[in-house]
């Protein structure tokens, strides 16, 4: 079932692409492994999942590294809200870190990887959605915090995030994704050539909105429930 699951969301991101005139290539899909056995992770890594996400650091920490053993093909995300005495676990265990929402997150990241000398890789994390439940940086402080962060010799930006309102309001759903969008053509234009500033991903969309978000130029999407839905129900 799994191996369904993962055709089948494929399948739609092709469709949606095609749609908005986009290749499908353009788009990495992440499976997130949040509340799935092992077995069933390695069934989607074998389905052709590349890129595999956890919410929480504790989770990541068992689940990634004998994943990671076994497919060393395999690239490891922590997307879920960071807190700083994280930051040195999550940058052990996972390649890309998609929730910096402040300075002083990334200050600690650079701090953790400055002593074993390794650039992390990060995306800076918008609360576009305006929502007070919702982690993320201020829009309007867009362009500070990429102009602060990038001054960090370990952490090397490769793009934004964003997590829509979980409302049934498909314009709403839309605009935060374009106000991402928005902000990552300030920043490009801002810092182009910047030799730790990149906007190659806007990681946005998930498992109930991922094609609004490709239509709105999403470039990474991060799906958990409609690949692992029937493993999720029965843990």
């Amino acid at each position: 079932m799994i191996k369904e699951n993962v055709i089948k969301v494929q399948n739609q991101i092709q469709e949606a692409c095609y749609h908005t005139g986009r290749k499908p290539e353009e788009v990495t899909l992440v499976a997130v492994t949040k509340l799935a056995p092992l077995e069933a992770i390695q069934e989607a890594i074998d389905a052709g999942i590349i890129n595999i996400a956890e919410n929480r650091v504790q989770e990541a920490e068992k689940k990634f590294p004998p994943l990671l053993i076994k497919n060393p093909q395999v690239r490891s995300h922590i997307i879920g809200h960071l807190q700083t005495n994280k930051a040195k676990d999550a940058i052990k265990v996972c390649f890309l870190v998609q929730s910096v929402d402040s300075l002083k997150l990334a200050d600690e990241i650079e701090k953790q990887a400055a002593k074993s000398e390794k650039a992390v890789e990060v995306l800076v994390q918008f609360n576009t959605a305006c929502e007070e439940q919702k982690h993320g940086a201020e829009p309007q402080e867009a362009l500070s915090l990429i102009e602060s962060i990038s001054q960090l010799s370990h952490v090397q930006i490769k793009g934004l995030m964003c997590m829509a309102p979980y409302i049934k309001d498909q314009g709403i759903i839309r605009k935060a994704f374009s106000d991402l969008r928005g902000i990552r053509d300030q920043i490009r234009q801002r810092f182009a050539g910047h030799a730790r500033v990149e906007t190659g991903i806007l990681s946005m969309g998930m498992s109930g909105d991922y094609k609004i978000a490709i239509e709105e130029g999403s470039t990474m999407v991060r799906v958990g429930s409609a690949i692992f839905k029937e493993v999720m129900q029965s843990v």
